[in-house]
């Protein structure tokens, strides 16, 4: 394809190096060699542009000499140094973002010089070998001894592994056990009772008391007389029955003195089974004297005798189980019905009491007969309010007779009687 001008190659075409016609080739004024030259000094204040590119000072009344950057060279021309710029550390060896021309490490290879060893003094160096010394030799025991605690290495059958003087371990305590007991039903308790097979009551050297009963306080001091016999022949019994023993308390029952748990009829000794007190009467004991000492002392000998029969039972746990089963009875006429064996009862063990021991009460010739006769004559039929609690006249000598000639409560037995023997 022809040039559309002379001189000027079209697309597709290199020139050729020769100057086109008519053309002047472009020449330097002084030829110099293929490098810059010797370079020229500049001065950063001939151009207004460097003027404004010079930055701003950083403090006041200071200004700033950096000149910025040479510019760059062009490719594949050599690079000579700049000098008589105010740069320091010299000429730059490369040049701008080419590889460095060194191909060693930018960094020395020799390291550090190391610090000198630190110098200790003589007594330092003594006292620390010293204590080197000292631990070492500690270790060394501490292990000898805990190798021997196993025992005999070399023979260990030769010595047991447990030292004399060591303490043996404690023995851990037995765990506890909480065993729920069951209950004596009631029933039982009353007809299986062992008190009916401890054996007879006991016969001790008990006289009447020496005391005229004729006071309020001579009377309680007969009743208190009367009791520590009572104790002295009720306690093997009760020992042999497995049941613990202790002394009723004996009160004179008067109107500032009454229990604060029981109560009972005015002027009628009962037993507080609440308290294990035997609350006595005088009034009546007092009037009865006047008119026959000799019938009143038997009669007191008796109701003595009586209201201990009480303690007995409460001992025996039969009291409890009695008021028990009165208490859950479902008629009027059979919470009497157990009233009444229970009165019995404690009547039949006065009875026996009185039987053991009559020879040293004296109870024979006119006493006896008194005694006799007043058991007898004691019952419901005899309640100013008829109320049939106690039992009848017969039911009285029923079970007294019996209990006074034997003096063995295992004829006491009213729980496993027929109705009509607790009438």
């Amino acid at each position: 394809m022809p040039d559309s001008e002379e001189g000027v190659p079209g697309p597709g075409h290199f020139a050729s190096g020769e100057p086109a016609a008519g053309t002047r080739p472009l020449t330097l004024k002084s030829t110099q060699p293929g490098g810059l030259g010797r370079a020229r000094s500049v001065s950063l204040d001939d151009t207004p542009v460097r003027r404004k590119a010079r930055p701003l000072p950083t403090e006041p009344g200071t200004t700033s000499e950096y000149s910025g950057p040479p510019a760059a060279p062009r490719t594949g021309v050599p690079l000579t140094p700049l000098t008589g710029t105010r740069r320091v550390g010299g000429p730059r060896p490369t040049g701008w973002h080419s590889n460095p021309s060194r191909s060693g490490a930018q960094f020395t290879t020799e390291p550090p010089p190391a610090a000198p060893p630190r110098q200790y003094s003589r007594p330092v160096i003594v006292g620390l070998s010293i204590l080197v010394i000292l631990m070492l030799t500690g270790a060394t025991i501490a292990g000898f001894r805990l190798v021997d605690s196993y025992g005999n290495v070399e023979n260990p059958l030769a010595q047991p592994s447990v030292r004399k003087s060591q303490a043996p371990l404690p023995i851990p305590p037995n765990p506890t056990v909480t065993v729920t007991k069951q209950g004596v039903p009631d029933v039982v308790r009353l007809q299986q009772n062992k008190i009916y097979t401890a054996g007879k009551v006991g016969a001790v050297s008990c006289k009447e008391p020496a005391i005229k009963p004729d006071s309020q306080s001579a009377i309680l001091r007969y009743y208190r007389a009367l009791a520590p016999c009572l104790d002295k022949a009720w306690a093997p019994v009760l020992q042999k029955s497995g049941y613990p023993f202790r002394p009723p308390k004996v009160v004179l029952q008067t109107s500032q003195n009454t229990s604060a748990s029981c109560t009972g009829e005015e002027d009628v000794a009962f037993y507080c089974p609440a308290d294990e007190t035997i609350y006595v009467s005088w009034k009546e004991d007092a009037k009865f004297y006047k008119t026959d000492p000799l019938a009143a002392r038997v009669w007191m000998m008796d109701t003595m005798a009586h209201e201990y029969g009480h303690h007995v039972q409460k001992l025996t746990e039969m009291l409890t189980a009695a008021g028990s089963r009165e208490g859950w009875a479902k008629t009027k006429a059979e919470e009497l019905e157990w009233s009444r064996r229970t009165e019995l009862q404690a009547s039949c063990f006065g009875a026996a009491f009185l039987g053991a021991n009559k020879k040293a009460l004296g109870l024979s010739g006119r006493k006896l007969k008194l005694w006799e006769w007043e058991t007898q004559h004691s019952g419901d039929e005899y309640n100013p309010k008829k109320i049939r609690d106690h039992g009848s006249r017969k039911n009285y000598w029923l079970w007294s007779e019996p209990a006074f000639k034997s003096a063995d409560p295992k004829v006491c037995n009213t729980f496993t009687a027929p109705a009509a023997k607790v009438s």
